[in-house]
């Protein structure tokens, strides 16, 4: 049976700030590499033995993942770096402070660009410094592949394919592999391997720095297994279909 490892990376300063981060490049605080670490351990001690790593272009991702496989003794091992797995875009929002915004546009109306499943937060202007087109690490991506603003539904159109075509093959092949990313890239991932609904799919969190361990079936096609390897800072998990 083989194993899937999902981790978000640890606490960010912005996570710490309380700010909409979503593709501005920000570090881990002390806090998130003790996380990053800890998850290492965690994993270290249930024999968990990786054969490749994905994870996204941002610092805090790649940074968890270095921090986690030096813990395992597994820095060696493959590893992928992909604009699909980072976190979702946050537009207009990004590097607000989320309590000003809530003062600024009201409680209901954050709560919808945070966690409706389909509306989008405000569009970034081309000419925003915030706009990925600035960004050197995205210079090969067309410009219909750049986002201004992205709904947890437009994080998942653009994650599922990378996960079909490079995650999903090796976990038939039976294949452990590992995947640090971010809440909303995670998120779904766990909606399609879960089969999560839409609306259900909003009151899934996914922690930072907390191994969410899956044992996918003999096809390495479903889950069997799942579970958080730190249960004191355990979320809700979706049901097995």
């Amino acid at each position: 049976m083989a194993k899937l490892v999902l981790i978000r990376h640890g606490q960010s300063e912005w996570n710490l700030q309380n700010r909409f981060t979503g593709w501005v490049d920000v570090n881990l605080t002390d806090e998130g590499v003790a996380q990053a670490r800890k998850a290492g351990r965690l994993l270290a001690a249930t024999d968990f033995a990786p054969n490749r790593a994905f994870t996204s272009v941002l610092t805090r991702a790649i940074r968890t993942l270095w921090l986690t496989l030096e813990e395992m003794n597994r820095v060696w091992i493959p590893v992928e770096k992909a604009w699909r797995l980072n976190e979702r875009h946050y537009g207009g929002l990004s590097g607000l402070n989320k309590d000003e915004t809530r003062a600024k546009h009201g409680e209901d109306q954050v709560k919808i660009w945070r966690r409706s499943f389909d509306i989008p937060p405000p569009a970034l202007a081309l000419d925003d410094e915030r706009h990925p087109s600035h960004d050197p690490r995205y210079a090969g991506l067309e410009p219909d592949q750049l986002p201004v603003g992205e709904s947890l539904k437009l994080t998942l159109e653009r994650v599922q394919p990378y996960w079909e075509e490079q995650i999903a093959p090796l976990l038939e092949a039976s294949e452990d592999v590992i995947v640090v990313a971010h809440g909303n890239s995670l998120r779904a991932i766990v909606k399609l391997l879960f089969d999560v609904s839409d609306e259900d799919i909003i009151g899934i969190e996914i922690p930072t720095g907390n191994p969410l361990e899956i044992g996918m079936d003999g096809a390495g096609k479903l889950p069997a297994t799942a579970r958080y390897l730190d249960a004191d800072r355990a979320q809700r998990l979706p049901e097995i279909p």
